[in-house]
């Protein structure tokens, strides 16, 4: 336990946002950011992460996931270590904190404790994860599922918008996939695992406060309904006696609003909605919608969904229209370590900030990583709303400032329950 908190430049948030800035300078689509696995702007960043890491007295090396590590030693050489980053990937047309501020961050805290000389009881490692978002090959979190061990080589034979397969893609980087297994970190060498991430919505925003304390990565459910009724002339067929596709799919869409709503922690979206070959003079045939149902508790989760499947099936069969459910999606919920939490706030509290606990609602590394250490996460305050995933996304160098320092505390303070 640190006895003398190491006092951070006071120009580390705005070194944070100028290396932000730099990252988004590699993306795959000039004028917008848009960084995908294994581009040429992906390894752009890779190189930009490695010199930075370098430049702070980390020795540094690429996993065969494309992972950029850079471990800080410790007091005593090969010393089991605290796991921190995110990922450097991005959306399509992408913000620039989102991922990046937990990798860069980190470096920036390094950065000072080295140029102080400073050293832990334990090993630091900041990792660059490759691949989150799953925007090239349709499937997610790649970096940190290899780190943790739980890396699917199936999806090895995804394939891109050129047709291209992950692992012709690796093999022609220089990553060899048979070598993903020894990119799996050894539970034994790993402390925990904590991640500083944008919080991607306006709850910190609305309290006014620059950080908060996640309690839990929600779980979510998915789904594609399609419904089959029978079109008919807008002016023709009496009301009475449709078999209208859209309403009922609109009918359900606000059950879903009214069953998560209310209830923290739970929420529920109908993000897409189609009426195949619609016209706006024919009562609709077929409706296609999607359903996203998320919460920090499963149980809270799986009661609302057994709620909406009940409620699909009591409207179609009122409005005598047919449907298919097909679920596309399922992940469990995953717990921020108690233990770790109370560090967060602790350090929160010494820099003089209010702690606020909240869930994520979106998902992170730090659920992959879970299946290998304890893992806890620090939301810093996102601008503009809370919009995020999006070019408007936005903090500030003041918030990056207070992160940082709460990110600093917490390490030097690290230390695991007896």
């Amino acid at each position: 336990m640190a006895a003398t908190p190491t006092p951070l430049s006071a120009e580390t948030g705005t070194r944070i946002m100028t290396w932000a800035d730099a990252l988004a300078v590699h993306t795959d689509q000039p004028g917008i950011l848009t960084r995908t696995y294994l581009t040429e702007a992906h390894h752009g960043a890779a190189a930009l992460l490695t010199e930075w890491m370098e430049a702070a007295g980390m020795t540094v090396r690429r996993d065969a996931a494309g992972n950029v590590i850079g471990r800080y030693e410790g007091t005593t050489p090969n010393a089991p270590a605290l796991l921190t980053g995110s990922h450097f990937d991005t959306v399509r047309d992408a913000g620039r904190y989102d991922g990046n501020l937990g990798v860069i961050l980190p470096i920036a805290c390094v950065a000072e404790w080295n140029r102080q000389g400073k050293r832990f009881p334990f090993a630091l490692e900041v990792v660059g994860f490759a691949e989150e978002e799953g925007v090239r090959f349709k499937a997610t979190l790649l970096g940190s599922r290899a780190i943790a061990g739980t890396f699917d080589t199936n999806v090895l034979d995804n394939v891109d918008d050129s047709g291209k397969t992950m692992r012709e893609v690796m093999r022609a980087a220089g990553f060899d996939a048979g070598q993903l297994p020894a990119a799996k970190h050894d539970r034994s060498q790993v402390l925990a695992f904590i991640e500083v991430h944008i919080e991607q919505g306006p709850v910190l925003l609305n309290e006014g406060l620059p950080v908060g304390v996640v309690t839990a990565i929600s779980g979510a459910t998915r789904f594609i309904v399609e419904l089959e009724g029978l079109a008919g002339h807008a002016g023709t067929v009496p009301m009475d006696m449709r078999r209208d596709a859209a309403m009922a799919g609109a009918e359900i869409g606000l059950f879903i609003e009214k069953r998560c709503g209310g209830k923290p922690g739970l929420v529920g979206t109908v993000g897409q909605f189609n009426v195949p070959n619609g016209a706006t003079n024919v009562v609709p045939g077929r409706a296609v919608f999607s359903i996203d149902i998320r919460a920090g508790d499963d149980a809270e989760r799986e009661a609302a969904v057994n709620d909406v499947l009940a409620e699909i099936e009591r409207v179609c069969a009122r409005r005598n229209v047919r449907s298919q459910i097909r679920k596309t999606h399922e992940a469990a919920s995953v717990p921020c370590a108690p233990w770790l939490q109370s560090q967060w706030a602790a350090a929160v509290e010494r820099q003089g900030v209010p702690v606020h606990h909240l869930p994520s609602g979106a998902g992170h590394d730090a659920m992959a990583i879970a299946a290998i250490a304890d893992v806890a996460m620090l939301f810093v305050r996102c601008g503009n709303g809370g919009i995020s995933h999006h070019p408007t996304e936005t903090m500030t160098s003041e918030d990056a400032q207070t992160a940082a320092r709460v990110f600093a505390d917490f390490v030097e303070h690290f230390h695991r329950p007896q």
